[in-house]
């Protein structure tokens, strides 16, 4: 009986690995096509930066090449599949800000998605404007710590016009901005980066007693096929 629990445990294991990894794959391509249709259908990353972003992501994920063409593919010619890119705004349980990213065909369908487990754990949809003052459209890049010094890294920063850098036991994060996004290979090398997106920096963190719930309910929101990434102004 042992051995059949521990095979079910298992089996139980993989399947949810391989639907986690199924579901990053769809929300990965879905930014690679979204990256063509804002562009007007510019299939070439060196000429469509939001492209580029996506793709290296895609690459960091391990998805295979085939997938990143298609998903070019749908967003350009006569069959593009219409994505676009709804940023809701909401607040978690203590008036933590919550900026939701989400890529969807199905704006209703997504909004309603959002909004059930926004009420599921204490939270709520904000009115336009009502979130976003608090965070920072920037750039940031990863780069590790064993690929470059720190007096390389802040002489980086410098030069891209960085507002902050952070560093842990891994890597230097640069946050930078927006504007700066496409310039990032003037002044440093692909190999030297380990990721490098769009994100939104909350201005101030703050502290809340209910941490955990909103920590659940950001799992829960970036859990959602249409969601792929979860801003908060929490302090981690």
């Amino acid at each position: 009986m042992s051995g059949h629990s521990k095979w079910s445990k298992l089996k139980h294991t993989k399947q949810a690995k391989d639907v986690a990894k199924s579901n990053t794959f769809s929300k990965l391509s879905r930014l690679i096509t979204l990256a063509v249709l804002e562009s007007g259908g510019i299939t070439d990353p060196d000429n469509n930066v939001k492209l580029r972003l996506a793709i290296v992501k895609a690459k960091h994920f391990n998805i295979p090449k085939d997938n990143i063409d298609r998903a070019i593919e749908k967003g350009s010619g006569a069959n593009q599949n219409l994505l676009k890119e709804i940023v809701y705004e909401a607040f978690g349980r203590g008036g933590v800000g919550l900026l939701i990213v989400a890529t969807t065909d199905n704006p209703n369908r997504t909004l309603g998605e959002v909004r059930r487990t926004l009420e599921m754990y204490g939270g709520k949809l904000g009115n336009k404007g009502s979130v976003s003052y608090l965070f920072q459209k920037c750039g940031m890049v990863q780069i590790p710590l064993n690929l470059m010094k720190e007096e390389e890294a802040f002489s980086f920063a410098q030069k891209i016009g960085a507002f902050d850098v952070d560093e842990n036991d891994t890597f230097f994060t640069t946050y930078f901005p927006y504007e700066k996004v496409g310039h990032i290979k003037d002044h440093l090398k692909d190999e030297l980066v380990h990721n490098l997106e769009i994100v939104y920096r909350p201005q101030t963190a703050v502290t809340s007693s209910e941490k955990d719930k909103i920590l659940g309910l950001t799992k829960a929101l970036e859990e959602l096929d249409d969601v792929h990434k979860v801003f908060s102004d929490l302090h981690q």
